[in-house]
């Protein structure tokens, strides 16, 4: 399917006080500003018209908008974020797709799901059950997902201790080539997949985003790039760190449709 649309919201001025596992150092504001502004001109130059909503100042994670939605062709999803913390960006989120989507589902308590935890793969939807997703949240997810004619599976990921959520650690590219690393490799969910396996040491660039004719992926992926290129991807490479520093990733900026 041809994407057309991308939601993203800028980092705001507190970005540093989000939440995050990373041993990488605070983020320079001025500098993943900068990096935002160059994934908004990637995703027009892959042909998105892109929103660009102002920050939030209430909740220091909501430039990870992927978090707060899960779209499909017919309809949105509103999410119930696992950390409690961001469970006030999903407001902030549903005039903005309102726009775009005549019809709003949304994950209720004691369901908690998180965007980053669902992987689109053609008419399949793997969800992920992490330390943010649970499987309450993950069971209304997949009704709603029935509801629009989309296939379903819970994919556990728990006991997973170099993932935050499922897309941490897979993506998918199109034309049966899924971008798996670490512990996911193994999984028999994607033995009918063409693996394309990423390092221990790339390991963040599993999360790359396939977006129309091109693929985004972090800079400093040297093998993975050259993996892509032999199949034939057009690359665009884009300097994360100051996201990564956040347990963010390219997928997570953006809901894309």
């Amino acid at each position: 399917m041809l994407l057309q649309n991308a939601i993203v919201r800028k980092p705001g001025p507190d970005f540093a006080d989000g939440l995050t596992t990373s041993k990488l150092g605070p983020p320079i504001l001025k500098k993943a500003l900068e990096q935002h502004a160059r994934y908004c001109a990637a995703l027009e130059s892959c042909g998105l018209t892109v929103t660009v909503l102002d920050p939030d100042l209430q909740h220091p994670d909501s430039t990870f908008i992927e978090d707060t939605a899960v779209l499909t062709r017919s309809s949105a999803i509103l999410t119930r974020p696992g950390a409690e913390s961001r469970q006030g960006e999903v407001l902030g989120i549903r005039e903005p797709l309102a726009r775009f989507f005549s019809t709003l589902h949304e994950i209720r308590p004691p369901g908690t799901l998180e965007g980053g935890d669902i992987c689109e793969v053609e008419n399949h939807f793997f969800i992920g059950i992490s330390q943010r997703t649970n499987e309450e949240g993950g069971r209304q997810l997949a009704n709603f997902l029935a509801r629009d004619g989309y296939t379903s599976s819970f994919l556990d990921v728990r006991g997973m201790k170099s993932l935050l959520h499922l897309k941490s650690g897979v993506a998918y590219l199109g034309e049966n080539n899924l971008v798996v690393c670490g512990e996911l490799l193994g999984r028999p969910q994607f033995r009918s997949y063409n693996l394309i396996p990423v390092s221990a040491e790339e390991s963040y660039a599993a999360n790359c985003l396939r977006i129309n004719a091109h693929v985004l992926i972090p800079t400093n992926s040297p093998m993975l790039d050259a993996c892509l290129k032999r199949l034939g991807c057009a690359i665009v490479p884009l300097d994360m760190s100051e996201f990564q520093k956040m347990d963010g990733g390219l997928s997570c900026l953006s809901l894309r449709f």
